[in-house]
């Protein structure tokens, strides 16, 4: 790793003048920049300089694009796994609140018919409950790249923790607990792509901004090459379809924007669901996958459109 200080002034100077009069970084400084970031060759006084400029100016797509390269450059990627499905990427970094958090059951969803799943978050967000916490009720442990191919193996997701997938980003998402607020690598690692071949990305965002920003991103050449993606409105944060009224789906694929699912009306009838605590979310998953509760609409045209999007 290069350790010299890396001079981040000229760069606060053109995204730090607010929101109006800030000027967007070129692909390449903002690759160079976030490089630096991640090296920790950007002094404590700076970087929270550039974490809070960027909350404030909003991300350009080159600024995402040089970032996103430069994130990428600081692991290494896993090997692709074998068979007739490219791997699923499931990023899980809300959890939630006041729903109960349905990431497990779409990950063991997929699992079951045959898709290898990678879902990467965090390992617990106080406040929240995070799809760790569930996982752990379901018998699914936190590992590495090998505990991943065994999982795949035994047609099970598997779920790496951000700190062991690529403990660089890491260091810089943990910088909300200093500064109270969430940096551009939270959007980073929700679309990141770590394998070493094409893959599918289930995106989610929050704030309606980013459904062009980053559908702009899965447009350009490099993106496209990386496989294809599906964008949704979260379900708390989370790449989920909400049980009871399905999101709008943009695919993503070969350089061209479909809609894939169209937004749910209001349900007539809401479908009961389990209390919110990891326990009892577990419980309720456990018995849709034995067949007692009905896998909710919106979740199973998920599951049947993600099979068709990454079936090889």
């Amino acid at each position: 790793m290069n350790t010299e200080h890396f001079p981040a002034a000229h760069f606060i100077k053109e995204i730090g003048r607010g929101r109006k009069g800030a000027r967007a970084l070129s692909r390449e400084d903002a690759r160079a920049l976030y490089a630096a970031m991640l090296d920790g060759r950007v002094g404590d006084l700076e970087l929270g300089a550039i974490v809070l400029a960027l909350r404030i100016k909003g991300e350009s797509v080159d600024e995402l694009a040089g970032f996103l390269a430069a994130a990428e450059a600081s692991f290494a990627p896993l090997p692709l796994p074998p068979g007739p499905f490219a791997p699923v990427l499931i990023p899980s970094y809300n959890g939630s609140r006041k729903l109960p958090n349905l990431t497990p059951l779409l990950a063991l969803l997929l699992a079951r018919a045959g898709a290898p799943v990678l879902v990467h978050g965090v390992r617990r967000d106080p406040g929240r409950v995070a799809t760790a916490e569930i996982f752990a009720e379901l018998g699914v442990t936190a590992g590495d790249a090998a505990d991943a191919s065994e999982a795949w193996a035994h047609g099970k997701p598997a779920f790496i923790p951000i700190d062991v997938l690529a403990p660089r980003l890491a260091r810089l998402l943990a910088l909300r607990e200093r500064l109270g607020v969430r940096n551009s690598t939270h959007t980073l690692v929700k679309i990141l792509q770590p394998f070493d071949g094409p893959a599918l990305r289930l995106v989610s965002y929050t704030h309606p901004e980013y459904l062009e920003s980053l559908g702009a991103l899965f447009l350009l050449p490099e993106q496209a090459r990386r496989g294809d993606a599906f964008l949704m409105r979260g379900t708390e944060g989370e790449t989920v379809a909400n049980a009871n009224r399905g999101q709008q789906v943009d695919w993503f694929h070969g350089g061209e924007r479909t809609v894939l699912i169209e937004r749910d009306p209001p349900a007539d009838a809401v479908l009961a669901l389990p209390d919110t605590d990891p326990a009892a979310t577990a419980a309720w998953i456990g018995a849709v996958l034995r067949g007692e509760v009905p896998v909710p609409q919106p979740i199973q045209e998920q599951v049947e459109q993600v099979l068709t999007a990454c079936r090889r």
